[in-house]
């Protein structure tokens, strides 16, 4: 492989990978060493990360399933525990943008599909993990947002409080595993990426005018290489 191994013998579990920053994260962490595990509904989609993954030297296992599933969640924590019996990097990035639409108007149903998965999809992921993230020597946990999460903007209100409480849940997490020494929680904002999200966010923006996915991949590699505290926002420029 080209890039250092700084992650060998680290495994590592993506949800979101079969594109934009979830894949390119995914191969990031193959390219430091780390065998990584692409979670997303899409099969096919997950394979071709994986084939990407083998072709650069790196290792990878894909897991389709539905996130929305508790169940599917429990049993994917299982089989990795059976298997590998830690989990040392836990990436949760997959969300859904749901629609751009002043408060009054959102849809029950749909705002209640984007707080499933931006918010208790990813309750239930650690919930799963926590007991293999704290076999692991030292383990991460990276949690994508938005800038909307933390700055309320008109017509985001459905995704940005759903930020938002992503934001605080792994604030608290960060605050209750603290104590481990062994647990650092990142939360990571990846500002202006050209990735499919916002292409529906900003139908008109020029794509090339944004950074690609691969920029965000390798800020959190470097992240998770670093001493960088629990708990610590940060935002990923071009």
């Amino acid at each position: 492989m080209t890039d250092s191994n700084s992650l060998s013998g680290k495994l590592a579990l993506v949800t979101g990978a079969s594109r934009g920053i979830g894949a390119a994260t995914a191969e990031e962490l193959a390219k430091a060493g780390a065998h990584v595990i692409l979670v997303a509904r899409t099969a096919s989609a997950l394979e071709d990360v994986e084939e990407r993954i083998h072709e650069m030297g790196g290792t990878a296992t894909i897991a389709p399933l539905d996130l929305t599933d508790g169940t599917s969640v429990t049993k994917l924590a299982a089989a990795i525990g059976e298997r590998w019996g830690k989990l040392d990097i836990l990436v949760l990035n997959a969300g859904m943008l749901g629609s751009l639409t002043p408060v009054q108007d959102i849809d029950p149903k749909e705002y209640a599909r984007v707080l499933t998965l931006n918010v208790g999809a990813n309750q239930a992921l650690l919930a799963a993990f926590h007991p293999l993230l704290t076999k692991a020597e030292r383990a991460d946990v990276v949690g994508i947002t938005s800038t909307v999460g933390h700055q309320p903007r008109a017509f985001w209100g459905a995704y940005g409080s759903s930020k938002a409480a992503l934001e605080n849940l792994l604030g608290a997490y960060a605050d209750e595993t603290e104590h481990t020494g062994t647990i650092r929680v990142h939360i990571v904002n990846p500002g202006p990426t050209r990735t499919r999200m916002r292409e529906l966010a900003y139908p008109g923006e020029e794509p090339e005018s944004v950074k690609p996915p691969e920029v965000v991949g390798k800020a959190i590699v470097e992240r998770l290489t670093s001493d960088a505290p629990t708990g610590e926002k940060m935002r990923v420029e071009a």
